[in-house]
């Protein structure tokens, strides 16, 4: 029984009271005027009765009144306060929040009732804890192989994911979260959150019918008794890029003749492999039609030019056709020979680097040389993409050559981010680098664009095979800065006595993504593997059907600039998370500013902390919709009073022609199911009584994660009432008085 039907009922008692006191009245008056007393008899009791009346019906509603109050009073003391007592008893008990009971209404015996229950949960507490830390212990190896997997998985140079036979992504790594961000045809928003994820489909990215093509070659080759079967294939992906896969299936390696589980795929980006051949394709194409257009000029001339009576005038002629034949030969050979050798130098692999780390073994190279080394600023958080031996190798040809040629004594490196790219200078103090008495100044190699005073030394140095002491490289300086695609050049600071060479380098491409830095989302190792997902199909059941615990469901608030959507409101900020087997999965949040359009009123700035200026520049609602539409694809939909939140959504469907048609759970309806006589079921409160903190309130993404928290809280909770199912949750959350409220 609710709130709302308590009072009902201590009304009920006071109308009953009422009706009787005017039942009473109107008994004594017909009484009095049936009575078969005289006239006289009549007029003495009337004169009796008449004054007295007015003071017994004011009695009798006192009395009414009073047995009302002592109605509510017994109500709330020995119905209410032991259901709210229950409530949290049974809270207690699903979900184990330390809280002690704390009853707020009811007698001496029931505050006593509540310390010896507070007393056996505490004592079961103790004997749960010592039942899970003794299967903790036995599931120890287990854990511990699975913790090396993940963190094997993480270190990978290659993108790798691992899926269940229906497509489910359980295990990717980073490198395949930062492959398919870039392989997405969407706006880069929230940190490409909508594409990779635990639960996600692989079908967002490649064909169904490519991936079940792949599978049945794998089945067929299993049948014929491949002891490794695997599968390859190419495909394009929606954004234009080609992915080279490669497929190996999963299997209980235990059981003889297991049926497969899943599928691992490694995937490559071919797309710069495949322009560069078909570059080299067209290349080759023009030299060899070239090449016969000239050899048949040439032969023709030849032949001409056999005939004794040639004039001389013509023989001029055709001796002219075959030197520019075979100079327009040479330069084509030429240039093919050229962009061979750039294609070997580009094609190179990079690794990624921490930068602070090359420093150190650059710096142990270079002091190989008898020279003194140190660091003048290290960014120890940059992260490069290099070729360390090369590079290396071009650090110390460089230092070796300052100082057999120059006696430079002290070398110094320093590292940071600039623009984008990270800046390695090779510093040293004293003389600067103008053997031949050119000026001194700087020289940044012409190759890049730059315009300076250039020496002779630093392009002899630059352009030079590097070779020093009893080490030998058929590459140059400048071949190493082609591999990287990067810049060097040779520069003198007077200010500071000091003389350098700069190398600019790019940064690792994941580093951007490496920084981000919110407390929201810290955990010891990213959460990037569920192995538990092997044993579901989502295919084979209907959502209805689908218990709680095995949803994919993402959890989401908005913030806005008010509380009337139809009035003219916008959204200025969308926060979600994602739930996947009963899992929150906090590095795999979405979280977008949102411009309005429109200004934010000042009074509600305090609330959300979100100021016009943070704004101004973000996209609008119409580009990040279809982010978000795309990241809460194949869920179910969470979110604390989501009738609000749901509201501005469905505004935006004709602007942004998307639909939000997933079934959507509501918090504070599922709240009230099974805490109906709580007083408050807002998000804090709920929060309070579950024992979760709060971070980050009124955010977008820190609603989302409390409420996320709140809601693994509840489905045990549910469980316990019988409501295991979505389509169970659904009705009993319809059956609530707070589902009447509508935006």
């Amino acid at each position: 029984m609710n709130r709302e039907q308590q009072r009902l009922l201590v009304l009920a008692g006071g109308a009953v009271a009422l009706a009787a006191v005017l039942g009473l009245w109107a008994w004594g008056a017909i009484a009095l005027m049936l009575s078969e007393f005289d006239f006289e008899q009549r007029a003495r009791v009337a004169e009796w009765f008449g004054p007295r009346l007015p003071i017994g019906v004011l009695a009798l509603l006192v009395l009414a009144g009073g047995g009302a109050a002592l109605l509510n009073l017994a109500w709330r003391r020995w119905v209410e306060a032991p259901a709210r007592l229950l409530e949290q008893a049974r809270a207690q008990l699903v979900v184990d929040n330390p809280a002690p009971l704390a009853p707020t209404a009811g007698d001496t015996t029931l505050r006593e009732l509540a310390i010896v229950v507070d007393a056996l949960l505490q004592n079961r507490r103790r004997l749960r804890d010592d039942v899970a830390a003794q299967v903790a212990a036995g599931s120890a190896r287990v854990e511990q192989e699975r913790a090396r997997l993940a963190a094997l998985m993480a270190e990978l140079t290659q993108s790798v994911v691992v899926c269940n036979l229906d497509g489910r992504v359980l295990l990717y790594n980073q490198r395949a979260r930062l492959q398919f961000k870039a392989l997405s045809d969407a706006p880069a928003l929230a940190g490409g959150a909508e594409l990779m994820g635990l639960g996600r489909s692989i079908y967002a990215v490649l064909d169904r019918q490519l991936v079940a093509h792949a599978l049945e070659q794998i089945r067929g080759r299993l049948a014929r008794g491949a002891a490794a079967p695997s599968a390859q294939f190419v495909t394009v992906t929606r954004s234009g890029q080609l992915l080279r896969a490669q497929m190996a299936p999963v299997r209980d390696a235990a059981l003889a003749g297991a049926p497969l589980s899943g599928f691992v795929l490694l995937l490559d980006n071919i797309t710069r492999d495949y322009e560069r051949d078909a570059a080299q394709d067209t290349l080759l194409l023009g030299l060899t039609e070239g090449q016969r257009a000239s050899l048949g000029n040439l032969q023709a001339a030849l032949e001409l030019l056999d005939d004794p009576a040639l004039a001389p005038a013509q023989r001029e002629r055709f001796l002219a056709i075959v030197r520019d034949e075979s100079s327009a030969m040479t330069r084509r050979l030429q240039t093919l020979a050229a962009q061979s050798t750039e294609g070997l130098k580009t094609r190179w692999p990079l690794e990624e680097m921490l930068g602070s780390e090359f420093v150190s073994a650059a710096l142990r190279r270079i002091g190989s040389t008898g020279v003194r080394t140190g660091c003048l600023e290290i960014d120890a958080a940059l992260w490069l993409r290099v070729d360390s031996f090369a590079l290396m190798q071009a650090l110390a040809y460089l230092a070796h050559r300052l100082v057999d040629e120059f006696e430079v004594r002290a070398l110094l490196l320093r590292l940071r981010a600039v623009d984008g790219r990270a800046q390695l200078d090779l510093v040293w103090t004293g003389q600067a680098m103008s053997p031949s008495g050119r000026p001194e100044g700087s020289y940044r190699s012409a190759q890049h664009g730059g315009l300076s005073v250039s020496t002779e030394t630093v392009m002899s140095w630059e352009s030079e095979a590097m070779r020093f002491g009893s080490e030998s490289s058929a590459l140059s300086v400048r071949d190493v800065l082609q591999r990287h695609g990067g810049e060097f050049w040779f520069e003198r600071d007077r200010a500071a006595h000091q003389a350098f060479f700069r190398f600019l380098l790019p940064l690792a491409a994941d580093v951007a993504a490496a920084e981000t830095d919110d407390t929201l989302h810290a955990d010891s190792r990213p959460e990037y593997y569920d192995f538990d997902l092997f044993a579901q199909g989502e295919q084979h059941h209907a959502l209805d059907d689908r218990r709680l615990v095995d949803l994919a469901c993402t959890v989401f608030d908005t913030e806005t600039t008010g509380l009337q959507p139809a009035a003219g409101d916008e959204i200025i900020q969308i926060g979600a998370v994602r739930i996947v087997n009963g899992r929150l999965l906090r590095q795999e949040a979405f979280e977008q500013l949102v411009d309005p359009g429109r200004s934010i009123p000042e009074a509600g700035i305090p609330i959300h902390g979100i100021r016009p200026e943070m704004v101004a520049g973000q996209p609008r609602i119409t580009e990040v919709l279809p982010a978000f539409h795309a990241y809460a694809q194949d869920t179910v939909l969470v979110a604390h009073n989501a009738a609000f939140d749901m509201r501005f959504l469905q505004l935006k469907e004709a602007a942004t022609g998307l639909r939000f048609e997933q079934p959507v759970l509501d918090t504070l309806l599922l709240s009230a199911v099974v805490h109906p006589n709580q007083a408050s079921h807002k998000l804090e409160a709920i929060a309070e009584r579950f024992g979760i903190t709060v971070v980050g309130r009124h955010t977008a993404l820190g609603d989302a994660m409390v409420t996320a928290e709140v809601f693994l809280k509840l489905v045990p909770l549910l469980a316990d009432m019988g409501i295991h199912t979505l389509g169970q949750a659904r009705v009993a959350a319809q059956k609530t008085y707070y589902a009447r409220v509508q935006y």
